[in-house]
């Protein structure tokens, strides 16, 4: 259509700007997509999603309608949207979609994003922030509001509660209730004479596994027979454990059923805990340790049957890799705010998915009485100078990473020499180490800091670091990393070109590949020589023949 036409359809479709519809100009998809927290797209896609969803029409005037264009630079629209789902956490994808409108006779390109509603008790986060829209303005979401969307389900049913009125205690499995009578008292040391009184029903309604007397879901999770698991159907409660070579292929595999609280500790011994060897001399273990101390294995398993979303009828899965490293993966939204939050401000969630069965959980021990489980394992993976956990909360699941040795023995090194470091701290340069993307607050924390030196695309380690860990190969990979100046590297492109009349771009490459940071990857070595010479040539020093393909140097200079 033309752009007078796409005018009217648009003045037509989405007449008003309001909580569901925002009409924003946003030129450059590049620079505004994820841009400024608070007035950037993923920004406004978190404000709507947090209403009941809406429409944000981008490459339009505000408060006009006027088609402006904008320039998508390398975004198509399945980019756009998966961008979206990665940087909008709790973002829902069903109904989440864009129309891509572009102008027959000017050219221009209008983007109109559809934003479903956030789903059940779970905010909409960017830039780590829930957003709303309240009159003409875009927000950080008020208290009321995230308590009116937390407590959604308050009055729903809790699946995990609910009565099997066919099932009996005969349904149960005594050597469970045993385990989970000894787990008690490991919670509850103070009622170990009253408990020789009760019986297994008593015992149960005590350890609210059971309402008065009768079998719930969750008494067959952690308690039932074997035999019994057709009670939960449709859901299912079963463990996967999948044992891949390191070409990912499937070596071994075993899956486990109820009850969940016999079933842990048989998928612990599946998982082959092997002895680690730090050839890094560092204090804090000296001597070879386990791969994974026993909460490392504990907390995360225990957590996916905890949280798992019933409804799906899928399999928790526990997923050993060759390689030392384990996943843990789990069906549902994570519903606390953020991993961030839970770990740095030790803050874990008071609503659940499944209230009725952490609550049990934590009576017979199996998951931490005071909720800072997550935490706590980040804490394990620190005292270790192990890489912090990975958390992927994408695709309506929740995937965790565990690793069951030290990546980058220097990095360790240097950690371990840092005073006082916080777990803040820790989880940056964590990221660091691994060579993940930082945000903009992220980056500037750590420069602040003097944690780190270079690009936001490439930091590393920083010379104050380096110096205090005495460390002769930390400084030597510090100057690697370091490397040299720009104007260094043009000066040797000029030398070069000089002394023999021209240099083509191989001979560029071999000049500088090996000089360069050993920080950056080999494309972005090559990128860095390409910006040098179109640097050199724009600014008149060197020229480049498009027949010979050479550089030379200009006469001008």
């Amino acid at each position: 259509m033309t752009e007078q036409e796409l005018h009217i359809y648009l003045q037509e479709s989405y007449p008003q700007e309001n909580e569901h519809c925002e009409w924003k100009e946003f030129c450059n998809l590049k620079n505004e997509f994820s841009g400024k927290e608070g007035n950037d797209v993923i920004s406004y896609v978190s404000a709507l999603s947090n209403m009941r969803g809406g429409d944000l029409v981008i490459g339009v005037e505000d408060r006009t309608l006027k088609i402006t264009g904008i320039d998508t630079y390398n975004y198509d629209v399945d980019k756009a949207l998966l961008r979206l789902k990665d940087q909008c956490a709790n973002l829902p994808t069903e109904g989440l979609s864009i129309s891509a409108f572009l102008t027959e006779d000017t050219q221009k390109t209008v983007w109109v994003i559809h934003i479903p509603k956030h789903n059940f008790r779970l905010p909409v986060y960017a830039h780590s922030k829930a957003w709303q829209r309240i009159g003409d303005n875009l927000v950080e979401m008020t208290h009321s509001r995230r308590e009116a969307i937390i407590n959604e389900l308050a009055v729903q049913e809790d699946w995990s509660a609910k009565i099997i009125p066919d099932a009996t205690i005969d349904d149960l499995d005594p050597q469970a209730i045993l385990k989970a009578r000894e787990e008690y008292l490991k919670v509850y040391p103070k009622k170990k004479e009253e408990m020789k009184t009760w019986d297994d029903i008593t015992f149960l309604n005590k350890a609210k596994l059971t309402i008065k007397g009768k079998i719930t879901n969750t008494a067959i999770i952690l308690v039932g027979k074997d035999e019994s698991e057709h009670f939960l159907l449709p859901a299912v409660c079963k463990i996967r454990w999948i044992l891949k070579g390191n070409n990912n292929e499937n070596k071994d595999f075993h899956i486990f059923s109820i009850p969940m609280i016999l079933a842990i500790d048989d998928v612990r011994a599946h998982i082959r805990n092997t002895t680690y060897h730090p050839s890094v001399s560092i204090d804090m273990f000296p001597d070879p340790i386990p791969r994974y101390d026993i909460f490392t294995l504990r907390e995360p398993l225990n957590n996916a049957i905890a949280h798992q979303d019933y409804s799906k009828g899928a399999r928790i899965e526990v997923i050993e890799y060759d390689s030392d490293r384990l996943i843990f993966r789990n069906y549902g939204h994570f519903i606390p705010e953020s991993i961030e939050k839970v770990v740095l401000e030790n803050s874990p969630e008071s609503i659940y998915r499944n209230p009725f069965l952490v609550e049990a959980m934590r009576n017979v021990n199996m998951i931490e009485t005071e909720g800072g489980g997550i935490r706590k394992l980040y804490m394990k993976q620190k005292v270790r100078l192990f890489p912090m956990p990975e958390y992927d909360l994408s695709d309506d699941m929740v995937r965790v990473e565990i690793e069951g040795k030290i990546i980058d023995e220097k990095f360790a090194s240097l950690l371990s020499r840092v005073p006082d470091i916080s777990m803040t701290d820790i989880i940056l340069l964590d990221k660091v180490q691994k060579k993940k993307k930082l945000t903009d607050e992220q980056y500037k924390y750590l420069q602040q800091k003097k944690y780190v030196e270079g690009g936001k695309r490439n930091p590393y380690i920083s010379l104050v670091v380096v110096k205090s860990s005495k460390d002769s190969e930390l400084r030597t990979t510090y100057i690697k990393n370091k490397s040299f100046d720009d104007d260094y590297f043009r000066k040797l492109i000029v030398d070069y070109i000089s002394k023999f009349g021209s240099a083509s771009k191989k001979d560029i490459k071999q000049l500088l590949i090996d000089k360069l940071s050993d920080y950056l990857t080999s494309t972005q070595k090559i990128n860095k020589i390409d910006n040098y010479l179109r640097w050199l040539k724009e600014r008149g020093y060197i020229l480049y023949d498009i027949t010979t393909k050479v550089w030379t140097i200009s006469k001008k200079k």
